[in-house]
């Protein structure tokens, strides 16, 4: 349902602990690109070493817009934030916004308005100069000034460009009041921080709300948190949240990467009904549904935890059995040729699924790559026992011509060659697919 914009204040909840130069950037840039009256500032100190506390101190005296909360131990993310929303005015609606930001022009008008231009958006995000949960920028820039002329070009309100998501970064992630009132806090289970966002997302979408990425929103994030700075600590960090993420929702927290991004870029156009093999969560439906939002799409995901989510987005199945329709303008394999026991038979058994001239999509990791050699030279293998079919492009090629499936066309990832090992083993090897790490391929019935 549709309502009018209610020009709602906003609570800005920004988290400090050191990184200065970092805190004064970003409120710098709030109160530049920000209308006066439209938001109250509440920075929370987790017990900061490097004239933070100080500084914020002195803002606090001079000026209006500022709330100063100072812990007297770090107190982590989760929690900082949850101290943050309760000094917070209870109409205002909540935003979540990183001290290693930097905002840009119209960016809270934009999140605004996206937010409440529809009551069941329940919270709204912003991309940045990061491809991470590819909420990335598509522009490039050399210096702060370019940055924000950018930025001027791109935040343009268009709800076009508003994109459904399973999961937005906390680095900016704007809340409606009543949304989060429902949630009532952040779960400090994981603190000090990290992957409490992912479990946020699903919060708000397990209480009936939809998650959306405003592409006309740029904002720059310097990712310069304390938390990555001891590599060990930090992992250590990661092990025991995606550890607690599993046991709460019963999947990990890597079923947010599963866009089958190399499928999509050999997706053929005019299409009308897709099935999707391993639907996950339902990323995958998210984007095509975006970037084709007339697609009819069904999936295919045997884990019932994952399926509660894709189900959401589109028509579920536990298995190929399941599904009556035989009229799929193109299904999306993924890797399931690295995976099946008999890929011959899978293949022809697709086709009866498939409409005249349909398509058969999917990818595969090229084993003849640098990546796979060396992991091998190492005593280590890339596939598990999920993936153990051991494919090539040659292989490909015959087992759908064989099939006569027709109009074959494949598509190369590489990457760059970055060690000196690397480069020396392309050298001997003197392989042209040495760089090509993944493959995506489309046939057609």
């Amino acid at each position: 349902m549709k309502r009018k914009l209610k020009k709602k204040k906003v609570s800005i909840i920004i988290l400090t602990y050191n990184q200065l130069e970092f805190t004064k950037d970003c409120i710098e840039s709030i109160r530049k690109y920000t209308k006066p009256g439209s938001y109250e500032l509440i920075i929370v100190d987790n017990y900061s070493t490097d004239g933070t506390r100080e500084w914020l101190i002195e803002q606090q005296k001079n000026n209006t817009d500022i709330q100063v909360v100072l812990n007297e131990e770090n107190l982590g993310f989760p929690k900082g934030c949850n101290i943050g929303i309760s000094h917070s005015q209870k109409s205002n609606d909540i935003l979540l916004l990183n001290n290693d930001t930097i905002v840009t022009i119209h960016w809270l008008d934009n999140l605004v308005t996206c937010l409440e231009s529809d009551e069941k958006i329940g919270a709204v995000g912003a991309i940045s100069n990061h491809q991470e949960n590819l909420q990335g920028c598509d522009f490039v820039y050399q210096t702060t000034e370019e940055m924000h002329q950018k930025a001027c070009q791109n935040n343009c309100l268009d709800p076009t460009r508003w994109e459904d998501k399973l999961f937005l970064i906390g680095f900016c992630l704007l809340i409606k009041r009543e949304v989060f009132d429902q949630l009532k806090s952040l779960d400090e289970e994981y603190s000090p921080g990290y992957i409490e966002d992912n479990d946020l997302s699903l919060s708000i979408i397990r209480l009936g709300y939809r998650l959306v990425l405003c592409h006309d929103v740029f904002i720059y994030h310097y990712l310069g948190t304390c938390f990555r700075k001891d590599n060990t600590e930090f992992q250590k960090l990661l092990a025991k949240n995606r550890s607690y993420f599993f046991h709460k929702w019963g999947f990990s927290p890597f079923a947010f990467d599963a866009v089958k991004i190399a499928s999509l870029e050999v997706l053929p156009s005019n299409l009308y009904k897709i099935l999707e093999f391993d639907c996950g969560i339902g990323t995958t439906f998210l984007k095509l549904k975006y970037q084709h939002p007339d697609l009819v799409i069904h999936g295919i995901e045997k884990d019932s935890h994952q399926a509660a989510f894709s189900s959401l987005y589109g028509t579920v199945y536990s298995s190929l059995e399941e599904v009556i329709d035989t009229d799929y303008d193109c299904i999306f394999i993924g890797r399931e040729l690295e995976r099946v026991s008999d890929p011959r038979s899978f293949l022809s058994t697709l086709k009866s699924y498939l409409k005249k001239d349909g398509y058969i999509i999917g990818e595969f990791r090229n084993i003849a790559s640098l990546t796979s050699i060396l992991s091998l030279a190492e005593g280590n293998w890339i596939n598990t026992d999920q993936f153990s079919n051991y494919l090539t492009i040659t292989n490909i090629w015959t087992l759908f011509q064989e099939l006569s499936y027709q109009n074959g066309f494949v598509f190369s990832w590489c990457r760059n060659l970055e060690s000196k090992e690397e480069k020396e083993l392309a050298d001997f090897l003197y392989h042209r697919d040495y760089d090509i790490t993944y493959y995506s391929f489309r046939f057609q019935k």
